[in-house]
């Protein structure tokens, strides 16, 4: 086994210099806070203090490496052999359930602690609030549809489909009402795209806030999306396009979340309007049974439950744009209307709260993801942005959407500064704290793309920390 990695290694030009190679690592603690625990997030965040999320992540954290060697699941002992393949399993030896035994596929319940996690402390409501994905324990490039993030600002529906409607109105030759059923008869697309809150990574914009990637950058998922281009229904609507240079996509939910999209992005015809996601229908908390997909573009674009759109002259000004979603800059002007996902990566193994168990070899992995198109690259460094070394990009690489990278890497037990910068297609170049911060300052929410640092300990802790 050591023989035959350490040829792998030595493949793809990994510096071999420890003999051991098991490269194991200990996963992060999940839920860290119970009620009364976020009530004590909220009472010193009224002060600007988070002591007490940082005690209840090191407790948790000092629990689980206490139990490593168990928590890593019978590692095999040194001698006398491995009983689990010299002695025949109860798996091995009888009759499993009965194909369909349930109607709708479940995860293992071995795997029953990987969830969607809300951020404590956030807000003080769960019906606006926010769920973020588990990026650390993701593979590939989509996310599945009960792990994708969360932005409610009214809570969620599950909405009967047979009484929807969605209305097209404003600059258009004849103002229609379509039922699902006949948007779904429509020519479809199916395209894979992220989404990302525009206020994915806004607790780290002044400093360290959270311990893990699941709550600095859980607020993106990717997915396949299935639908009808919105340009379809504008064009049986008789649309103006002379005269009509934006629409107003307006929600069903209980905010009447109502946003501006630019015709540009819907003449190209990447804009749908969609009701399915990874070969099924929306799920109730993504918008069924009819949601926007506005690729590229911040997720609160990608208007739920979508019900009317307008066709108009200008933009909107609507509430969730004209106050919420703009940027604060250092001279106090704010910027409205920026709606685009920057380049942005981030490394999620080994990243935050995980613990790596030994020195050896380790795959280094992470997504990478820009709003203007496909990515072109990504480089890593283990030095803190000394040196970098190019990552391998995982096929597909899609525009706008997740891309997967790795890079092979031998750990030598001392101190690292692991970070991914990534690159797209137009040359952007994700930049750092430093460069965001002189443009930005520090006082903004929305669109922080800088570069994520994760600090390996000599005992293998794995930490969320900034450089100056």
């Amino acid at each position: 086994m050591k023989l035959a990695l350490c040829k792998f290694i030595e493949h793809h030009g990994a510096d071999v210099k420890d003999n051991s190679l098991s490269g194991r690592v200990l996963k992060a603690p999940e839920h860290f806070l119970d009620r009364e625990g976020v009530r004590q997030v909220f009472a010193e965040g009224k002060t600007g203090r988070r002591d007490f999320i940082r005690r209840a992540f090191a407790a948790a954290t000092a629990g689980a490496a206490t139990g490593a060697a168990i928590a890593q699941g019978n590692p095999v002992p040194p001698e006398g052999g491995d009983p689990h393949i010299l002695q025949l399993p109860e798996h091995s030896k009888g009759l499993g359930q009965g194909v369909a035994t349930s109607g709708y596929g479940s995860p293992s319940k071995f795997e029953s602690n990987l969830q969607r996690r809300q951020s404590p402390g956030l807000t003080q409501t769960t019906q606006a609030s926010v769920s973020f994905a588990p990026l650390q324990s993701l593979f590939g490039i989509v996310t599945p549809s009960g792990l994708h993030f969360e932005r409610h600002h009214q809570g969620w529906w599950d909405v009967d489909p047979s009484k929807h409607r969605l209305m097209i109105n404003g600059l258009v030759k004849t103002p229609m009402v379509f039922t699902m059923d006949e948007v779904m008869r429509l020519p479809s697309v199916s395209r894979f795209h992220f989404i990302e809150c525009g206020a994915n990574t806004a607790v780290e914009w002044g400093n360290v806030a959270v311990p893990t990637v699941q709550y600095t950058h859980g607020m993106i998922s990717c997915s396949e999306f299935t639908g009808v281009p919105l340009i379809t229904l504008l064009e049986l609507a008789g649309v103006d396009l002379k005269k009509g240079r934006f629409v107003l996509a307006e929600g069903a939910d209980g905010s009447s979340m109502t946003r501006t999209i630019p015709m540009s992005l819907i003449t190209a015809g990447e804009v749908l309007v969609a009701y399915g996601q990874n070969g099924e229908m929306l799920r109730p908390e993504n918008g069924y049974p009819l949601r926007l997909v506005v690729p590229g573009v911040q997720g609160v674009s990608w208007v739920k439950y979508l019900r009317r759109i307008e066709v108009g002259d200008m933009p909107y000004a609507a509430k969730d744009e004209a106050i919420h979603y703009i940027d604060l800059m250092p001279n106090g002007d704010h910027r409205q209307y920026t709606s685009i996902q920057e380049c942005k990566s981030v490394v999620t193994t080994p990243s935050g709260g995980q613990v790596m168990l030994d020195k050896g070899f380790y795959n280094i992995t992470g997504l990478a993801w820009s709003g203007r198109g496909k990515i072109k690259r990504v480089d890593v460094s283990v030095d803190g942005g000394r040196n970098w070394r190019s990552a391998r990009l995982e096929t597909p690489v899609l525009s706008k959407a997740l891309t997967r990278f790795n890079l092979d890497w031998v750990w030598d037990g001392k101190p690292a500064l692991i970070q991914s910068r990534a690159q797209d297609e137009t040359g952007f170049v994700q930049p750092t704290f430093r460069q965001l911060r002189g443009v930005r300052g520090t006082r903004s929410i929305y669109h922080n793309n800088a570069i994520q640092t994760w600090l390996v300990q000599e005992n293998g802790e794995v930490k969320n920390v900034q450089l100056s």
